[in-house]
């Protein structure tokens, strides 16, 4: 269930996702080499760098990196762990149950509801595309399926966890309420637009069974909970399964680890906190690298975490992780696909983009 590859909608493959046949013909090399860098980068902290004498002779990029590197893995090491364990709870849930969780499309309750489904989910960025294409399909309303997308890539349980261990509960929890007000907003703002034919309805709406729909979601969930398995084996199982699951998770999150390391080894600080401050021109320039960088939700969180720290600019790390969702192109071209209509796809930006940058102004004042 936290794998980030679901079934493909024609023309477009997110390039976190691979076919069956791809994995097969080639190595992951993107996990492989993150994941080897890191290594690298770790223990030459802990055998050259963490010795001041030996650091005094070596780079002082690569004492920045290796130190960035140390810095990092340090911090989220639990939050790994219990990745691990919530990406194989997951795997146990039916996604059936989530499925129907969503409710009536086209009211208040439909839209809240299709949120939390999506911050429910443990996948990435591009998976979470894949997964709302199929409501989509099965009938859900155009604002429940911009709620479920916008709330939920980098809010899984996971990466929530991840998250907390990099910039503490309080950002984690505020950018989680605040991503999932955007959701919600924007879900109520598409369906208002549906209402009024700005923009065209969900064709398949007629689809979605009334009764299904408002089915009681209890009693699936304590049928979940009694097929459980708690004996070693099944926790054995469990852990094995996250963490062959967790693959893309890892895949990312190292990649994200790099690449946040390669930027405070190439950027001094005082330039970093130049470009991306709290200020308007910092906000906006962190816009634009979002929105040019094309990185999976578990690459962007280190790098959000490091504008959040490094540059004291809490609203420009909010504004990395929800506006790569919000200008993705591809996210807008698989909506496009999905919806068979351009305006849909581009008022996902109109739409969205003016609150992110409202809220990240609003987190930097505080």
């Amino acid at each position: 269930m936290s794998d980030c590859c679901e079934p493909q909608p024609p023309k477009v493959t997110p390039s976190c996702c691979e076919t069956d046949e791809i994995k097969k013909a080639r190595p992951d090399y993107l996990l492989w080499v993150s994941a080897t860098l890191v290594a690298l980068g770790y223990l030459l902290f802990v055998t050259l760098v963490s010795q001041d004498e030996m650091a005094a002779k070596l780079p002082q990029w690569l004492v920045t990196a290796t130190s960035g590197i140390y810095e990092l893995i340090n911090k989220m090491w639990w939050g790994l762990l219990m990745a691990v364990v919530f990406v194989g709870l997951l795997e146990r849930i039916p996604r059936e149950l989530v499925m129907s969780a969503l409710g009536q499309g086209g009211t208040l309750k439909g839209v809240v509801r299709a949120t939390f489904a999506g911050v429910l989910l443990d996948l990435c960025s591009h998976g979470i595309l894949m997964v709302g294409t199929k409501l989509y399909e099965r009938g859900a309303s155009l604002g429940q399926l911009m709620a479920f997308l916008i709330a939920s890539p980098w809010n899984s349980l996971s990466l929530t966890v991840v998250l907390i261990t990099l910039i503490g509960w309080g950002y984690t929890l505020a950018f989680i309420v605040l991503s999932m007000l955007i959701g919600i907003i924007s879900g109520m703002v598409f369906d208002r637009l549906v209402a009024s034919q700005v923009l065209p309805a969900n064709p398949n709406s007629t689809a979605q069974n009334a009764e299904q729909s408002n089915a009681p979601i209890w009693p699936q969930i304590v049928a979940s909970i009694k097929q459980a398995s708690f004996t070693p084996k099944g926790l054995a199982l469990l852990m094995w399964d996250g963490l062959r699951d967790s693959r893309m998770v890892f895949r990312w999150l190292f990649f994200g680890i790099v690449l946040a390391t390669v930027i405070r080894a190439l950027v001094p600080l005082d330039t970093y906190q130049m470009l991306f401050g709290p200020t308007v021109a910092g906000l906006f320039l962190t816009l634009l690298a979002a929105t040019i960088i094309e990185v999976c939700s578990e690459g962007s969180t280190p790098i959000a975490a490091d504008i959040l720290t490094r540059a004291a600019a809490p609203g420009n790390g909010f504004t990395f992780l929800m506006a790569g969702v919000a200008t993705d192109y591809t996210e807008v071209m698989v909506i496009r696909d999905t919806t068979k209509s351009w305006k849909i796809a581009l008022f996902l930006p109109l739409v969205t983009v003016p609150q992110v940058l409202l809220i990240g102004y609003l987190l930097n004042q505080v």
